[in-house]
This record gives C-alpha cells, structure tokens and sequence, in this order.
C-alpha cells in the first residue's frame, strides 16, 4: 500500500512559493465557515514513520491557519489517571468540538501499531484493536465528524539518511528521540502491521491519505490541499441532508414487553424492610472497600417512570457509602458545551477510575426514550444508538468496569396517584412539573421504547434489571442486592482470571 509513498514525489521550492499564498487564504476562510457555521468538528489524526516530517507539517499547517481554532493534542505514555479507565477515555475527553480542529499524534493508531510491533499483544487483540477503531470513527462520523488519516511515510533507507542528516544537524539534533532510532529497527515490522490497518481502516467516511515524507514542500502542499478540498466539500453540503431509509422495528403482535410480566404486587412491611435495607446497606459498604475493587469501577444507571422512586433509591445506596467513594451524576436537556460534541460525550468524561462508583441519574439511554418518543433525533439516530451503546459498554465491561442498570417500573394508577400527592404536600411539590403530566399522556410510546431498549440492550455484558417500584421499600432492598450480587460477581470473575493467569 505504500508503493506510491517511495517513488520519489516533490515540489520545487519556486512552485511552492507560487502556490502557498492562494492555499493559506483557501484554507483560512474555510477554517473561519466552519467556525461561523459550527455544524461538525474536524480530527485529523497524524500517524507512520518516524523522521517523516510530521511535526513539521503540522507546525507549518498552524502557521498557515489560525492556530487558536486549532488544539494539537499529544498522546504519549498514558498517565495514571488515563490508566485506571478504559482505554479509549483519554481520547474521548480531548474531542474537538463543533466548529473547530484537533490534531491527534500518539493516536489509538498509534497505540495499537507500538505494542503489536513491540509484541506487548498478539494478532487477536491488535484486531480487536482495529475493530474497535473502525467502530469509533464510524459512530464520529455518523455524529458529524469530518475525519482526516495521515499516514506519513518513508522506505526504510530514506528513514535512515533522514535520521542521520537530522543527528548531524546541530540545530536539529535534538529532534530524534530513543523512539526514532528504535522504529528503524523495527522498521519492516511497524509498516507491515501499518499495511494491515490501512487496508481494514481506509472507508469512504474516512479514508487514509498516505503522503511521501521525503520532501517538504511536496508533503506540506499535498496535506493542506487534501485538508482544503475535504473542507470545503464539507461546508458545502447541505445542513440538513435527506434522512436515510429506516426499517422500522417490529412490535409484538399481542403488544406484550417484558414489563408486563414484572410481579407488581411485590412489597416488604416495614420491620422486613429495615433489617434487609441495613444488611444490604452493609454488604455494599464492604464490598467497596474490598481490595478487589482496586480492579474495578463501578456504574450504576438508573432509568424509570416518572415517579418511580429513583431519587430515593439512589439516597438509600448513597446513604451506606463513604461521599469520596461515589460520585451522582444528573442528567438534563444538554448543554450548549455537550450539544458541540458527539451524543456519548457527556457520558464517557465522567466515568470512574478504578476503585470508585458512579451513578447516573437518567444517563445514555435517553437518546432512545425521550429523545426517540419526543422527535427530539431522528429514527436513523436512535436506531443506531442501540448499537452504539452496546458497544460503549463493552469498552466499559472490557477495562473492568461493572455496569449495572436499574429500570423502575411503576403502574398508570401509581403514577397517578404520586403525582396528586406531590402536588398537595407543599415540600414535594418542586418534583412535579408540566412536563410530567405531559410525558404521561405519551405512557404508551415510552411503554414501546422502554420494550425496545431491554430488547436490544439487554446482554451478557450488561444486562438490565426491572425493579417493581409500586413498592418503594421492595425496590430500594432489589436495587442494592443487585449492585452486590453485581459486585460479587465481577469479584469471583476476577478472581478466576488471575488464578488462571498465574498457572
């Protein structure tokens, strides 16, 4: 794949000079319409072999443009921070947002091609690897993201004269770093392994540019009229494109989901309730602190009716736990800072490091409830969340997270019946809101959006949990027996992989 990138290529300076001033003025306004218009970020991701001129380019693309629209970022060795989460939440925070640029070196590419060349992982994991990347941009772009692939390349012998001659530079020396020398030895690994993951990563919404390193003036004008003609073709698009045909889901023929088969008579009495709530509250307490945890994190999402008892459920978890373990996160209508960045955004910066507990109160799944049942995104976006979740909480389950979801479901009459009461007992009555009575004359469409979501979102990595909530002390006692029969579990997984581990 990369014959092309060793055939010589290169611009001489005349024409360079000649053709830089009309480039730079292109590439300014184009950068300034994607600024006024905001309407998607652009990632342009740096990667191939070292001594290629990709710091230079870069440097020069700044120079060119106005680097206050620009955010370069530099993944190198992860931090501790970056290495008690999953993998792919370093990159995630660090997202452009509408209406601006960033420069990823040290990317996921980058991340995968090191540890396969340096046989840190064999050939499962590098694919999974790759799997997992093509499944990231797919989703980015689908959100609106304009993405551009750099792969700068030399042959292995220009590499070489191009590391010496910058050795014996002394105004450049200090450019090659131990990394440099030590891909020239590894040089026939790193582009064959390179060559894989263009070939199964280059796809119409994102293809790789492979551009020849050993000129500058060649490199340079090639990249800017790439960056250039994928802009301006971005801009010019139409805003608002025709949605894409959707298949729509099929609904059970009798109307059946899986919440008409929940018990909602179950209850506890009073006296059965305390002493299964305090031994529960306790059994958490310990789990958390268990050094096995050291291993972990732990999500718990809570979805329902309105009026299910979420806030109080999530008080009687809260309540057995020391506040620096635990961190609640509410979720509302996004904000301007989170409606600039693709859907799960918001989500992944705030998951947990290893070692502590997060909840969300309302969390990624209101892209198809609310969101589905309001028209608030259209069919082809909540349909395609389904896979998209699923496969956000793979990453999770896959780092050692332990995700636990909570559906509370309460009856039509119950519902009812705490809605009345909040608004006759003065100190509840900020819980009830227009926008409640409103969501429960759409209690069927949210009852078909709720079937779907278990349906197709319920699996072996995170299943859901429907809690009969007409019984609010039987719900708050299930919720916490299944963060600890959760939690134990994860705990005995663990502990077999490590026994098997050290055989």
């Amino acid at each position: 794949m990369f014959e092309s990138a060793e055939i010589g290529h290169a611009i001489d300076k005349k024409t360079f000079d000649a053709e830089v001033p009309a480039l730079r003025e292109a590439l300014l306004e184009a950068q300034f319409e994607l600024q006024q218009k905001a309407r998607f970020p652009v990632i342009v991701l740096i990667n191939g072999i070292e001594g290629a001129g990709k710091g230079e380019t870069v440097k020069l693309l700044n120079e060119w443009m106005d680097p206050r629209l620009i955010e370069v970022r530099t993944f190198d060795q992860q931090t501790d921070e970056e290495l008690s989460r999953p993998p792919a939440w370093r990159y995630w925070r660090m997202l452009p947002a509408k209406g601006r640029m960033g420069v990823f070196f040290g990317n996921w590419y980058s991340q995968m091609l090191q540890g396969r060349v340096h046989d840190l992982f064999k050939d499962a994991r590098f694919d999974q690897a790759i799997t997992g990347a093509e499944r990231l941009e797919k989703m980015l772009c689908d959100e609106g993201a304009l993405i551009f692939k750099f792969w700068f390349h030399l042959s292995k012998k220009q590499m070489k004269a191009r590391l010496k001659s910058l050795q014996d530079d002394p105004l450049h020396s200090w450019r090659i770093s131990p990394l440099d020398w030590q891909q020239s030895e590894t040089y026939d690994k790193f582009v064959k392994y390179g060559e894989r993951v263009l070939r199964r990563t280059s796809r119409d919404y994102a293809p790789w540019h492979v551009i020849e390193g050993v000129d500058p003036h060649y490199r340079s004008l090639a990249v800017g009229k790439i960056l250039l003609e994928g802009l301006q073709n971005a801009l010019s698009r139409p805003a608002l494109e025709a949605e894409p045909h959707v298949a729509p889901l099929a609904e059970a023929v009798d109307k059946l989901t899986l919440l008409d088969s929940l018990d909602m008579t179950q209850h506890l009495d009073k006296d059965d309730y305390e002493e299964q709530l305090i031994t529960e509250q306790a059994r958490l307490a310990g789990l958390l602190r268990d050094k096995r945890m050291r291993r972990h994190a732990l999500v718990a999402v809570f979805e329902g009716n309105d009026a299910a008892g979420k806030g109080g459920a999530i008080r009687r978890v809260a309540a057995a736990l020391d506040p620096r373990q635990y961190s609640i996160v509410p979720i509302a209508a996004p904000t301007e800072e989170e409606r600039a960045q693709p859907y799960l955004w918001r989500f992944w910066r705030h998951i947990p490091a290893r070692g502590k507990f997060t909840v969300f109160d309302r969390s990624w799944y209101g892209r198809v409830l609310v969101e589905r049942v309001e028209g608030f995104c259209s069919p082809a976006d909540w349909l395609r969340a389904y896979g998209e979740i699923n496969d956000f909480e793979e990453q999770l389950e896959d780092a050692g997270v332990i995700v636990v979801k909570f559906w509370l479901a309460i009856d039509k009459q119950t519902q009812l019946e705490r809605f009345q009461a909040r608004e006759e007992i003065p100190f509840k009555r900020f819980k009830i809101t227009e926008d409640d009575w409103r969501n429960r004359d759409k209690w069927d469409a949210y009852r078909a959006a709720v079937g779907d979501m278990v349906d197709r979102t319920s699996t072996e990595v995170s299943s859901w949990t429907l809690v009969e909530a007409n019984d609010k002390r039987w719900a708050r006692v299930k919720v916490l027996r299944t963060l600890n029969r959760a939690l134990e579990a994860a705990f005995d997984k663990s502990d077999k992989k490590e026994k098997k581990r050290k055989k």
